[in-house]
């Protein structure tokens, strides 16, 4: 029998791929993931940004704007300069989508808060606080019907998973 597969941010396990190029390693994820096949994915990486890079965050003309209003054109990714990376952070997100689909991933436990990766909770634009939404990945993989969880609710959806 194969082992079930979910896509992990690498920063979790461990990988310096973090804008600050600093990792936030898990380890309760990491021991908790056996026997499940991890396959990290940085979508910011995976959509051509450099390691380390500035921080971004979601802009758009309603302050509840998040990765799913970046998908219909309704708001842009920006950095703290100001400059536009909604194309990387998108198609690092469609990319991060093919690999879970060629691998048969369902589930995906992705870094809190992030642009990109965030679920339920992603930075405003002033970085100081937090605003209900999604990030540009976490946005693609829901639409395509996989599951999303962060780091911090990650045991139950692994557990359901694993039936």
């Amino acid at each position: 029998m194969s082992k079930k597969k979910v896509l992990v941010s690498a920063c979790l396990l461990g990988e310096k791929c973090r804008f600050d190029g600093c990792s936030c390693t898990n380890d309760d994820l990491i021991n908790d993931l056996d026997p499940v096949e991890l396959i990290p994915v940085c979508p910011e990486e995976m959509g051509g940004l450099s390691t380390p890079r500035p921080r971004a965050r979601v802009v758009g003309d309603r302050d509840d704007a998040d990765g799913h209003a970046v998908i219909k054109g309704e708001a842009k990714v920006l950095t703290h300069e100001g400059n536009d990376v909604t194309h990387e952070y998108l198609k690092g997100g469609e990319r991060t989508l093919n690999v879970a689909e060629s691998s048969g991933a369902g589930l995906a436990i992705l870094k809190s808060n992030s642009p990109s990766c965030g679920c339920g909770k992603i930075f405003t634009h002033d970085f100081e606080s937090l605003k209900l939404g999604d990030g540009t990945t976490t946005a693609i993989l829901k639409k395509a019907g996989i599951k999303v969880v962060d780091e911090s609710e990650y045991r139950d959806a692994l557990n359901e998973y694993r039936k």
